[in-house]
C-alpha cells in the first residue's frame, strides 16, 4: 500500500456584506470572507492538502479565480471535483485534521455539522475527519479579526 501525507493552508479577508462559509455551512457573522469563490478557507486548505498528497499542484491550478466559471463557486463543489482527481490516480483519503484559526465566531458548537458536511462530500466516514478551532490570542491579522485562516493535514493511501 502507497501512503502519502499532505498539507494545505488557506486565508480569507473577513469583509463585510459577504455571507460567510466555513466547512462547507454558512454561518451567522456580521462578516464574511472575501475571495472569487464563497472563500470557505477550511475547504480551500484541504483541497491543497488532497491535491499536495497527490502530488497534482494546487487548487488554483485546478480552479483558478480568473475562471468566470467559479465566480461565487460553492467550495463543496471544488471539494467534490478534488476528490474525483485524487480517486482518479487510485487515492483514497485515510484521514484529515484540520485547524480553524479565529477569533468570532466561536465555531465549537458549529464542528460537529462542518464534520458532518465534509465527510459526506468526501463520502468518508466521519470518524475520518477531525477539524479543531483555536483564537491566536488576539494577535495578528486573525486575533484583529481581519481574516481567518486554516491548516490541513491529509492522509491518502493507494492499495
Amino acid at each position: 500500500m502507497k501512503v502519502r501525507v499532505g498539507f494545505g493552508f488557506d486565508v480569507h479577508r473577513l469583509v463585510e456584506g459577504r455571507e460567510l462559509w466555513l466547512g462547507g455551512i454558512r454561518l451567522e457573522h456580521t462578516a464574511g470572507l472575501l475571495g472569487h469563490s464563497d472563500a470557505d478557507v477550511l475547504i480551500h486548505a484541504l483541497c491543497d492538502a488532497l491535491l499536495g498528497a497527490a502530488n497534482m499542484r494546487d487548487i488554483g491550478y485546478h480552479f483558478p479565480d480568473t475562471a468566470g466559471e467559479y465566480k461565487d463557486i460553492d467550495s463543496k463543489i471544488l471539494l467534490r471535483r478534488t476528490m474525483a482527481l485524487i480517486r482518479e490516480k487510485g487515492y483514497e483519503v485515510g484521514n484529515i485534521d484540520a485547524t480553524i484559526c479565529a477569533e468570532r465566531p466561536k465555531l465549537k458548537v458549529h464542528i460537529p455539522l462542518m464534520q458532518q458536511t465534509l465527510a459526506d462530500v468526501m463520502e468518508i466516514d466521519l470518524d475520518d475527519v477531525s477539524i479543531k478551532a483555536t483564537t491566536t490570542e488576539k494577535l495578528g491579522f486573525t486575533g484583529r479579526e481581519e481574516g481567518i485562516s486554516a491548516y490541513v493535514s491529509v492522509l491518502i493511501t493507494k492499495p
